[in-house]
């Protein structure tokens, strides 16, 4: 059988898990499954770990592969694993060499030598109507909940050229949106020569490639958005209305502990300055539940903050030590607090999609259509079209209703 890709975790992993696809191919890896791993909780690495074992009795002559980021934190463990065949770095994993039949069964830098990022070109992405664009990787900052730097190393970014060429690359494949993603994307730039800034980078991408329509960031620190990329927000159709921030905590001490560089103040500030920009934009956030010392009154603040900042599409995770972290050796809140605090910041969300989705109504949308009937609209709403369109296909859509979870279309004529 042709090599299988098991992807867990975030965008980058998955633009990463086409890099290895196409070495694997290459190579005439045959038979054989590649799990790439996520490390940001504990149980993404536990899911990962079941994976793997249900593989092996699933397909007990295949060749497992493992790598990711729970592999560059913990090489010996995986390696220990009677169903791995092969144990390969977060560099490695990019490297065509790791997939020949001679290859180490072992093969883990140290993530923090590495001082580039080798730029790989990929035609399209598997399965999916829209493209990730790896344009940075690792991360110079060391928030104390987050073990995600000692598996990807430190901050250092693609250039400019390159990424420009990538995307069009995938605009001549026919992808009609491009996602730009990394650990730390706020963090581009200081490491290529004349330090352009993440704005920069992507005014010169839109100006090189004007025939992409659709352009999305990934996660955001709310005072890291430099002057080209507020320019950008207010004045650019091409880059939608939809910015995804990483916030973790709505209260000020819990940030502090948290070692985050901004406070609840940057977070609204960070809101409001782009809602006055670009009045239909809509935020998606991280949030984490239950961080250690956390408190009630702590929690409420966060809470509160998802209506302040009108935040709609939230990430929550109740929080997960991982070992070799500041946070894991401070005061942990019970774990069934946390999973409660979760729920509710959930629930909170549920809430504030069905509120925005509601307002939706009655308008129109061009929609990105990922499968079948489905697809999503510049804003990031699920959409239900009333027939099916050729994935990737960029259509025109009457918003005739809503569940509360997505919207119901009518393709216009």
């Amino acid at each position: 059988m042709p090599p299988e890709i098991v992807t867990f975790g975030c965008r980058l992993n998955t633009y990463e898990s086409e890099v290895m696809r196409e070495h694997a191919r290459t190579a005439g890896l045959e038979n054989a499954i590649v799990f790439n791993t996520c490390a940001v909780t504990a149980e993404a690495e536990r899911q990962a770990r079941q994976a793997i074992r249900r593989a092996r009795r699933e397909h007990p002559d295949a060749t497992i592969i493992v790598t990711g980021c729970a592999v560059q934190i913990d090489p010996a463990g995986f390696a220990a694993m009677p169903e791995v065949d092969r144990v390969l770095g977060n560099e490695e994993k990019l490297d065509a060499r790791s997939f020949l039949a001679d290859a180490a069964p072992v093969l883990v830098n140290d993530i923090m030598s590495v001082r580039e990022t080798a730029p790989h070109l990929v035609e399209g992405l598997e399965g999916r109507a829209r493209a990730f664009v790896q344009v940075q990787q690792g991360c110079d900052h060391r928030c104390t909940f987050c073990i995600i730097p000692y598996g990807r190393g430190n901050s250092r970014s693609v250039a400019i050229g390159r990424i420009a060429q990538q995307v069009r690359t995938l605009v001549e494949t026919g992808y009609n949106e491009v996602v730009l993603t990394g650990v730390d994307i706020t963090s581009y730039g200081p490491d290529l020569p004349g330090s352009p800034t993440l704005g920069q980078m992507v005014r010169r991408v839109l100006a090189a490639v004007p025939e992409l329509p659709r352009l999305r960031l990934s996660s955001l620190d709310p005072v890291e958005i430099d002057d080209d990329l507020w320019r950008l927000i207010a004045e650019e159709p091409r880059l939608m209305p939809h910015l995804h921030l990483s916030i973790q905590a709505g209260d000020d001490m819990v940030l502090k502990r948290m070692k985050r560089r901004h406070l609840r103040a940057d977070a609204i500030a960070c809101c409001a300055r782009a809602r006055d920009l670009r009045p239909d934009v809509t935020f998606g956030a991280d949030l984490i539940a239950g961080f250690p010392t956390e408190t009630d009154a702590m929690f409420e603040n966060s809470l509160a903050l998802v209506a302040e900042c009108d935040l709609t599409w939230l990430h929550v995770f109740p929080y997960s030590a991982r070992k070799g972290t500041p946070a894991a050796r401070m005061p942990q809140v019970p774990g069934d607090l946390r999973r409660a605090r979760a729920a509710r910041l959930r629930d909170a969300g549920d809430a504030a999609v069905s509120r925005f989705l509601a307002t939706r109504v009655g308008g129109t949308a061009q929609v990105l259509v990922e499968r079948g009937r489905q697809g999503h609209t510049e804003q990031f709403a699920m959409v239900e079209l009333d027939r099916e369109v050729p994935p990737g296909s960029l259509v025109t859509a009457d918003l005739t209703g809503s569940d509360g979870t997505r919207l119901q279309a009518r393709i216009a004529a």
